[in-house]
């Protein structure tokens, strides 16, 4: 395609099909075509790839893509190529000849962009190849594995930087949607990107409504109640932390009316890409996962994403509930939450093979994911204000906190307990010697400490372990207590719980975290879907076909349906029902070689259901 020094609010309608840049894109654009680096963080959905997708369009040569999985590449060069342009992917999905003519291809500037792998594109042979080629730019999707301090570092992103600095006069742009302050400083000083580099566009999912349940006796039941209220029939994504559990819960699904199929590593290659083929293709179909599913999905319309295990920080949550919704429509992250999956979690931190350094880093975040578990305040603003970002006003009106608030307890009395019990031990002590002491136990530890004489000793007999590992739990939430993970866990107390401790403030308790028996009370609070079209009718009648053939078609190109058309563009044309080819032009999403490829088909269906 050649599109190169065209005006990029032009590609991005004739390429693109899009009408106008959505916010933040536009700067960056202008600032990678202008050749000046840049480092993007946008929520998933917020259009980060047409970032560096149409500045590789604008400026001469082959844009150069690192991503992490295959099936990432193959999405998104797909798409591409729906759209007429010349994209390729490099990686070991290919066979020799075929990798050969790719660079073949690239040396003589026949391709527009190129999606490789972080460990290919750091190789000798690669570089070399790039020095005969006319790399337009350098993008690295998932930035945020760069950095240590980052949810899913890898370390062969780390030799990147000595890729950027063969090739130093490139724009690079680095794109992630979730890196917390910590991890955006070691992205820009890994790539060696100045200060203005870095363009925050949010992190905020308005679309998304959070909920967080007590997992009960039997969370596949809650899970099931959730997908019945809120999400029949429709696609969505459940994380599970074991391959045992994975395959357990994608059965019990399908025994319960549900269409699920599994997703883990210990899969052979072949049945994971068949079931993710089919998950991409589907619009009713669950994926239950590990982790080690959902980076390479794009596909608009997951409405749910649920956990039945804890995350292990609040950036991988973030990530793993942004694959829902990812077409603006509403979607829910729902999660069963319990202490036993904390303490679980943190097991396998502390048996994981990483350095004590990184071992802190992931006590800490796991820290942060409890408190925005436990919090009886808004979760949007818990989770928005962890990656630095302010939340106007107090309530998002779309996490369960906000729309049923949770019943609280007056805790004042028990957290002055609390609190002066840890400043009375010295500050040096966990939770398990602090609790010995409220309840007045006659440990061995506490007599030799001579903590029995303290005037805190006993002041709690009346509240069982459990209630006191909890209030002191949801201390450390609302940030009155921190926890020495270093050392041997030792409570010290912050600035936050002085004015409890002087009588001046309150403290409230959420009630349902009290002991471990939750069930799911929730009632339905599905946000209303404004675009959503009526279950029957002409509107309806003309969407399945609309979809029908759009199905016919990908089958036809073994491709997943929305690189044809997403739902958004087959609802605009439900909406205007065009009836000429420029006023099909005019939609969403259709561009000018879609339109050349698809738009009579199209139109003839459009005809038929006149």
């Amino acid at each position: 395609m050649n599109v190169t020094g065209t005006d990029p609010t032009h590609v991005l309608q004739s390429v693109f099909g899009f009408e106008a840049f959505r916010p933040y894109q536009e700067s960056v654009v202008e600032r990678v075509v202008q050749g000046r680096d840049a480092f993007l963080v946008m929520p998933t959905g917020g259009g980060k790839s047409i970032c560096y997708q149409l500045p590789a369009l604008v400026r001469p040569g082959c844009g150069i893509v690192v991503s992490p999985l295959i099936s990432l590449m193959q999405d998104q060069v797909d798409a591409l190529r729906q759209r007429g342009v010349r994209a390729a992917m490099l990686n070991s999905s290919l066979g020799p000849d075929q990798r050969r003519t790719i660079r073949e291809k690239m040396a003589r500037d026949e391709l527009d962009l190129c999606y490789v792998a972080p460990e290919r594109a750091t190789r000798s042979s690669f570089i070399n190849l790039l020095g005969r080629a006319n790399p337009s730019l350098l993008a690295i999707d998932e930035a945020h594995c760069i950095s240590q301090w980052g949810h899913d570092f890898r370390p062969e992103y780390l030799e990147l930087a000595e890729l950027r600095q063969h090739f130093a006069s490139v724009p690079c742009i680095a794109v992630t949607a979730t890196a917390d302050p910590p991890t955006q400083r070691a992205v820009l000083n890994r790539l060696g990107m100045a200060e203005d580099a870095r363009v925050i566009a949010g992190f905020d999912r308005p679309n998304i409504r959070y909920v967080v349940e007590p997992k009960g006796d039997n969370p596949r039941r809650q899970l099931h109640g959730f997908i019945e209220r809120e999400h029949p029939g429709e696609s969505g994504i459940v994380y599970c932390l074991t391959r045992a559990d994975v395959e357990k819960t994608a059965s019990w699904l399908n025994d319960h009316g549900h269409r699920a199929l599994p997703y883990h590593a210990g899969l052979d290659d072949a049945t994971r890409d068949e079931h993710q083929a089919q998950f991409q293709r589907a619009n009713d179909l669950i994926v239950v996962a590990t982790v080690a599913f959902g980076m390479g999905i794009d596909k608009p319309d997951v409405r749910f994403v649920a956990h039945l295990d804890v995350p292990k920080t609040l950036e991988a949550y973030h990530q793993e509930t942004g694959r829902a919704g990812r077409d603006g429509r509403p979607a829910t992250a729902w999660m069963a939450y319990s202490r036993g999956d904390v303490t679980r979690m943190r097991r396998l931190i502390d048996d994981s093979a990483e350095n004590e350094d990184r071992r802190w880093t992931q006590r800490h975040k796991l820290n942060a994911l409890r408190g925005y578990c436990e919090t009886v305040t808004c979760r949007r603003k818990v989770l928005l204000n962890y990656f630095g970002e302010t939340m106007d006003g107090d309530a998002c009106g779309n996490c369960d906190n906000c729309l049923q608030p949770p019943d609280t307890w007056d805790g004042t009395v028990a957290a002055q307990k609390a609190l002066s019990c840890i400043a009375r031990t010295g500050q040096r002590f966990g939770s398990s010697h602090v609790v010995d002491v409220l309840r007045g136990a006659e440990t061995e530890k506490i007599q030799r400490h001579g903590h029995d004489a303290l005037s805190t000793h006993g002041v709690g007999g009346d509240r069982s372990k459990t209630e006191w590992r909890t209030i002191i739990r949801q201390l450390v939430a609302k940030d009155m207590v921190e926890v020495d993970v270093t050392g041997y866990g030792s409570l010290t107390l912050t600035e936050a719980c002085r004015p409890v401790l002087r009588g001046n403030e309150t403290v409230e308790f959420r009630d349902d975290f009290r002991g471990e028996s939750g069930t799911s009370s929730s009632r339905s609070s599905k946000t209303a879907d404004r675009d959503a079209l009526p279950e029957h009718g002409p509107d309806r009648d003309l969407f399945e076909a609309l979809r029908s053939r759009r199905t016919q078609l990908a089958q036809e190109q073994d491709v997943p349906p929305y690189v044809i058309f997403n739902d958004k563009t087959l609802r605009a044309m439900v909406e205007h029902r065009p009836q000429t080819r420029g006023a099909f032009r005019d939609l969403h999403g259709v561009g000018d070689v879609k339109l050349e490829r698809y738009g009579d088909l199209f139109l003839d269906t459009i005809r038929q259901h006149a």
